[in-house]
């Protein structure tokens, strides 16, 4: 397994909590890039990454690696709380301290500690939270510090100087386990991600995307838009839902995407790890209650100046192709 590494960083400590995670074989990587990248040439057999936080939002690298960058399939998702530590070489002393080294995701979680007890201190950018430990027991230096998990301090022998300096405490940071052509069986609390590329840039062409899932009534639990790195402007949408690819009522409104709305790019159906579901968690019967204006005779959404791209065949054949995947 690859991670983000050295030893001692959160994301070493979130796989750590699930037995079969903690049982495997790991290998560090010093970027999200990397151990994606070597998921996808085989190097290892599964990556994991972060991939959000509660406070800073997407790690857009992870995202936009997955979504752009590898035909990855996600596994599983691991939710961690986070809680972050001042710490230091022995002997250091705060009002010597001139630089603060760590990953800016974890530094940016802690500004107003810094701002309060530390204003005039400069910011080093390190690869990882653990990585910034580690760079500091090679330099030696007193005068920086380090914000990490305090796991890092047990690993390279530094101390504590405070604890719990987050800006807002029961933060959490949500990975994902990523690895090549197979998807997880349903448990029947799952969650599916996308990356949605609208056919065209006309009025109503998200609502209609959304009202895929709205006429089903399955639950969004996220959306983010990124750019597509195609042209200026150029813009697709990424969707997490409730439900695995293999319920009925989710593999409907994928294939009716496919073929009327957008471009699909299936990201996974994995197990959820902290997520409310409904009174119908596996999928079930279609609603039969969808708007009439909304549907055209053979039940499909009407989006509007939208082209028909994809034939019913062809999406047919697109969703029978993911769900063969299902091991």
């Amino acid at each position: 397994m690859g991670f983000l590494g050295p030893a001692g960083t959160f994301t070493e400590q979130a796989l750590v909590t699930r037995k079969y995670l903690a049982a495997m074989r790991r290998q560090p990587f010093n970027s999200m890039l990397q151990v994606l990248k070597s998921v996808e040439s085989g190097v290892v057999d599964v990556g994991f990454v972060p991939i959000e936080n509660m406070i800073e939002g997407a790690v857009t690298s992870s995202i936009d690696t997955l979504a752009f960058g590898t035909g990855l399939l996600i596994q599983d998702e691991v939710i961690m709380d986070v809680s972050l530590a001042l710490m230091a070489l022995p002997g250091t002393e705060l009002q010597n301290v001139k630089y603060i080294l760590s990953y800016p995701l974890a530094s940016a979680q802690c500004s107003r500690f810094v701002t309060r007890r530390l204003p005039d201190v400069v910011m080093v950018a390190a690869n990882s939270t653990a990585g910034a430990a580690s760079d500091l027991v090679a330099r030696g230096d007193l005068d920086t510090v380090v914000i990490a998990p305090q796991r890092a301090a047990e690993v390279y022998g530094l101390e504590v100087l405070e604890v719990g300096i987050e800006d807002r405490p029961g933060n959490k940071t949500r990975f994902l386990l990523v690895g090549r052509d197979t998807v997880p069986p349903p448990t029947g609390r799952d969650k599916t991600s996308l990356v949605v590329y609208q056919r065209a840039d006309a009025p109503g062409s998200l609502v209609g995307i959304l009202g895929e899932f709205v006429a089903r009534s399955i639950n969004i639990t996220s959306l983010q838009s990124r750019p597509t790195k195609a042209s200026l402007g150029s813009y697709c949408f990424l969707i997490d839902c409730e439900g695995h690819v293999m319920d009925e009522k989710l593999g409907d409104a994928l294939r009716n995407l496919q073929m009327r709305a957008a471009s699909v790019k299936f990201l996974g159906s994995y197990p959820a790890d902290s997520v409310g579901h409904g009174d119908d968690p596996t999928g079930g019967a279609l609603r039969e209650d969808v708007d009439a204006s909304y549907v055209d005779d053979e039940g499909y959404l009407v989006l509007a100046g939208v082209p028909d791209q994809t034939s019913r065949e062809e999406a047919d054949a697109w969703l029978a192709d993911v769900r063969s995947r299902v091991v």
